[in-house]
């Protein structure tokens, strides 16, 4: 087999969908390969077919251009897929198996990943610890919003289903296992979430409505939701959450109107460095809003989960600073307040097992929380275009027709 279609960047504000090379069981040189990985064997791999592969909101941050990403990098690291071939050193994973792909990667072996820290997988990327698939400085592994991608490690870092015919029945909400379900879920269990908590979420973005449905099932008596994209306010509260409209001001007295007092027991930022002020200034990039909005709200000796990206490089950056990551933070709030900060990728290992059980098993209905939409390959020109616009939408790609 040779032909493979892919969904690359070709500058800021365009994708396109291209031609590339069938995945083989060695890491080649192309956009975004440290050189140290060129010519790395991946016996230990198997090649999937891909069933679903998401845009994702950090997908939109290299699109906009706001990262070091490199021109025909290929793009995707949310990824669900049917195994068709299986290299060497591969003993447990099968031809046939439908599975989904943890969007970090890593080895197993490392310290980290014994630690179930496999965010930081410390041998997967040369450059630093962690490693995505079709993302600016992780390794250089090519993105899976393919026809068909390599996975490393396949024994170590595949989920597989456990029956072929239910995960294609739920297979909408399945492909959130690999990166969105299991980071708004970090994002809310690193926030302290449990019975009875009043919890706020800093966006109703994808990532933001699947924390918000990660605190409804840790238990939350109360799950606020801010933005100020009516469309996806609309979405929250279509599943029980109350909403903020931060274009009207900022979430302290509306949050005091829903519950009585301005703060909450925790709050997730599931915004990241591309955060806008509020209210009159809502239309200005500050990004450091959203951080401090949490520290003013949550209550002494509470918990932030923040799973929002923050990045080192930003060609857009406002100004010098945030061109490299360093943000105006009121640290003093969160010190004289006892706040406690979880922040980096979430490890997606450390969740998607139980939350798989808990999609098979009818617990919850992520993609219906998300507004799922199936689209083809080759629409993805369109559903990253709409997306960026503001759609209360959750783009599922669908290269080789397994999704009605």
């Amino acid at each position: 087999m040779s032909g493979n279609k892919a969904v690359a960047y070709k500058g800021p504000g365009k994708v396109e969908v291209i031609d590339i090379d069938y995945p083989t069981f060695e890491l080649k040189d192309g956009p975004g390969v440290n050189p140290a990985n060129v010519g790395r064997k991946v016996p230990h791999g198997v090649i999937l077919k891909t069933v679903a592969t998401n845009i994702c909101g950090s997908d939109q941050h290299m699109v906009r251009g706001r990262t070091t990403a490199p021109t025909d990098l290929v793009l995707g690291h949310e990824i669900t897929g049917e195994v068709v071939e299986v290299g060497p050193d591969v003993e447990f994973i099968k031809v046939g198996d439908i599975c989904s792909v943890p969007f970090n990667i890593s080895c197993g072996r490392c310290r980290n990943c014994k630690e179930r820290k496999t965010g930081i997988c410390l041998n997967v990327n040369p450059d630093r610890p962690g490693s995505a698939y079709g993302y600016v400085d992780m390794g250089g592994w090519v993105g899976g919003q393919a026809e068909y991608v390599l996975v490393p490690y396949a024994d170590w870092n595949l989920l597989k289903f456990p029956d072929r015919d239910a995960a294609l029945e739920k297979i909408m909400d399945l492909t959130m296992l690999s990166d969105i379900f299991p980071t708004g879920y970090h994002g809310a269990f690193t926030a302290g979430v449990g019975v009875g908590s009043t919890v706020y979420v800093a966006g109703a973005g994808p990532v933001g409505l699947a924390a918000a449905t990660s605190a409804h099932l840790l238990g939350a008596a109360v799950v606020i939701v801010g933005d100020m994209n009516e469309g996806r306010l609309a979405q929250a509260r279509s599943f029980g959450c109350e909403t903020v409209d931060l274009s009207k001001g900022g979430p302290g007295e509306q949050i005091e109107q829903i519950l009585g007092v301005p703060e909450v027991d925790c709050a997730v930022d599931a915004v990241g460095f591309e955060a806008k002020g509020h209210g009159s200034d809502a239309k200005h990039e500050a990004p450091a809003t959203v951080l401090n909005d949490l520290m003013d709200i949550t209550a002494a000796g509470g918990s932030l989960g923040i799973p929002g990206l923050y990045v080192t490089g930003d060609p857009g950056g406002i100004d010098e600073a945030a061109k490299k990551g360093s943000l105006s933070l009121s640290l003093g709030t969160g010190w004289a307040k006892s706040l406690a900060f979880t922040t980096g990728q979430c490890p997606v290992m450390k969740y998607n097992h139980g939350l798989m059980m808990a999609i098979l098993h009818d617990k919850v209905h992520i993609a219906k929380n998300v507004n799922a939409k199936a689209i083809p390959l080759a629409d993805a020109p369109r559903g990253y275009a709409e997306f960026d616009a503001g759609a209360a939408t959750k783009y599922v790609l669908n290269p080789n027709g397994y999704l009605n």
